[in-house]
């Protein structure tokens, strides 16, 4: 049963609460055409095979694009990288425009920076409300010691320390 009488801005509000790494995922649509947005909706999910989980609305211009490829690469952003994620989470603009990639895994393209790189084979699409949930087996991986971009109460912000 849904539960739709409480405020969804308050809603939001209390999501906020509960920090999240920043990512950019990528991919190509049907016309080859490099497509990426920006993610905090990123997981891991299973060791065994190697698997990890995003969601996108269903609302976004990239659906198809990803509803349809068979592989996609999902970059973990570093600290500095807020502009960047900030590009490639506005609708309808060249996020690619002046951005040296490379090819990965089925030509996908692979950002110069991150923190952590994870090349991945579209594994299974899943309903999730308003969002499509898509998961991915991790096909090759990489990570720098960059310090990773966090997302917190609406903003960005940094890893002062760890404990």
């Amino acid at each position: 049963m849904s539960n739709t009488n409480f405020n969804k801005a308050e809603f939001r509000k209390a999501l906020g609460r509960f920090a999240t790494g920043v990512t950019i995922i990528t991919t190509l649509d049907k016309d080859g055409l490099s497509i990426g947005v920006t993610a905090s909706s990123f997981n891991s999910l299973s060791m065994n095979p190697p698997m990890i989980l995003w969601s996108l609305d269903k609302s976004a211009y990239s659906l198809p694009a990803f509803e349809h490829t068979p592989y996609f690469n999902v970059h973990v952003l570093s600290t500095g990288q807020g502009e960047l994620s900030n590009c490639f989470a506005k609708p309808n603009t060249d996020k690619f425009k002046g951005i040296e990639t490379i090819k990965g895994l089925g030509g996908i393209p692979i950002l110069p920076e991150y923190s952590a790189l994870f090349e991945c084979k579209t594994a299974h699409h899943y309903e999730g409300g308003d969002h499509i949930i898509i998961v991915g087996e991790v096909i090759k991986f990489s990570r720098n010691n960059n310090t990773p971009l966090v997302f917190h109460g609406g903003q960005y912000a940094g890893i002062d320390s760890l404990i």
